[in-house]
């Protein structure tokens, strides 16, 4: 297996800037403002002479209580986990009692240190680290991790003396499996939800609105099944987007949407369902991605309550009825468990090949039913379909006048295919290709079926 490295110091040193200069990525949120990050972040080490993974966490700040002690849970079980820590250190700030409280408890793990002096741009390299030597962890290496500058000879140094790796490392699987990002407004229960399904407190969970900031990929197995589960940042509605760090917590979100072959809206049914949760159920859609509706916060609801739920999900968002429904407590863990075969049934759906002979049996069914309209006198003509693409399945089909069918018409032939070929949890794309007309535009030029209809009549003239 690959070796682990932890990233790990006080708030703002450039723990993230570094993971982002060994991932190659810009995968980790970045910010002169500290306490940006928050929960463990993996990824594939590519900057060095071999391949390692390289873990991104929360600074350290020695807090007894709030999100801040979470956070420290999560950069202590990064430190658990590795093979190697990385120590950083500001070389602008200096050696201070934070800095001597993390070394102390790095120092009882029993872990290989490194200690890294960063920011040191422009500054002496020996002048940089003296005053670290009092730490106790050996000779400290200046770097530079938003230049690059000592990057380079800091990992290829660390590979060259590692020891042997763990024996695994689940949060990076080799096959990713299903990607599942996991959406909605804040404080619905997100992060709450992604520990429940992973059995364990992985990301931070906090009675707080915008406690997750970034977007966060941890692959696991369920049932012999891979997986990985991307919880993000709550997105708001862009009038209170102020904040210019949630501003690329909602981009990240939106790109985790993309990247992902499931997406799981979540719904407080507490608050109801509000314009924010159908503008991203709207951009959802737009993107392609298969859906389960996850309406979080159900117990303790009466039957009433649950009733007017129901009706408020079918009058605000009819756009998603191809998405199944599950009710849930993230918190006491009921329902949680069934959400599994909607996720593979979706996640399936959206990837399957689907033959030509199959496709054009269902559009020859759904025009024999129902035929399209008559534009200008001529009724439009829809001969066969093939498969255009997948996630979302794409359906291409040709005939003539295509570009003037309905939408009514298009919308019909939608669900005819998603009846007739299952594919529930996964919207379907419908593409029309007209055939040229060779002759379209060229007045004086015979058509053929013309050309034929005179040499059978000159040949009726001669026999005459």
């Amino acid at each position: 297996m690959l070796p682990v490295i932890a990233l790990v110091g006080r708030p703002n040193v450039g723990k993230s800037t570094l993971f982002n200069r060994l991932t190659r990525t810009r995968d980790a949120l970045v910010a002169d403002q500290p306490g940006l990050t928050r929960d463990r972040q993996y990824g594939v080490g590519r900057l060095g002479s071999k391949p390692y993974v390289v873990v991104d966490t929360g600074g350290l700040s020695g807090v007894d209580g709030g999100v801040d002690l979470l956070m420290d849970r999560q950069a202590r079980a990064a430190v658990t986990e590795s093979d190697h820590v990385l120590l950083m250190v500001d070389a602008k700030s200096g050696c201070t009692a934070g800095d001597e409280l993390i070394a102390t408890s790095l120092r009882r793990t029993g872990k290989p240190i490194t200690l890294v002096v960063n920011k040191s741009e422009n500054l002496d390299r020996e002048l940089a680290k003296i005053e670290f030597h009092v730490l106790g962890l050996g000779e400290p290496v200046p770097i530079a991790a938003a230049h690059g500058h000592g990057v380079r000879a800091l990992i290829d140094a660390l590979l060259t003396a590692s020891g042997q790796s763990q024996d695994s490392h689940p949060d990076v699987p080799e096959d990713s499996g299903l990607k599942i990002a996991v959406v909605g407004r804040p404080n619905v229960g997100k992060s709450t939800l992604v520990n429940r399904m992973l059995g364990e407190e992985r990301v931070v969970t906090f009675d707080q609105p915008g406690t997750t900031r970034d977007s966060i990929f941890i692959g696991y197995t369920h049932a012999g099944k891979r997986y990985t589960l991307i919880d993000t940042a709550g997105v708001r509605r862009r009038s209170r987007v102020d904040d210019v760090v949630e501003k690329f917590s909602v981009i990240k979100t939106l790109d985790a949407i993309e990247q992902s072959n499931v997406v799981m809206l979540v719904l407080d049914a507490r608050q109801g369902i509000g314009e924010q949760d159908a503008s991203l159920a709207g951009h959802i859609l737009e993107s392609g991605r298969a859906l389960v509706l996850v309406v979080n916060k159900w117990d303790g609801l009466d039957l009433g309550q649950r009733e007017k739920i129901k009706e408020v999900l079918e009058r605000k968002l009819p756009f998603l009825d191809f998405a199944s429904r599950q009710y849930i407590s993230a918190l006491h863990g009921s329902g949680v468990g069934n959400l599994y075969p909607l996720l593979d049934t979706a996640g399936a759906n959206a990837l399957r090949d689907l033959s030509t002979p199959q496709l054009t049996r269902v559009l020859e069914s759904a025009v024999r039913e129902h035929q399209p309209p008559t534009v200008h006198g001529r009724r439009i003509k829809l001969r066969y379909a093939h498969q255009g693409g997948k996630n979302p399945p794409i359906i291409v089909i040709h005939g003539n006048q295509t570009e003037a069918v309905p939408m009514t018409y298009k919308r019909y032939l939608v669900n005819r295919f998603r009846e007739a070929l299952g594919l529930q949890g996964t919207p379907v794309r419908i593409e029309f290709k007209s055939g040229e007309n060779p002759f379209q535009g060229r007045k004086n030029m015979l058509t053929p079926r013309q050309i034929s209809k005179r040499q059978r009549l000159k040949k009726f003239v001669n026999r005459k």
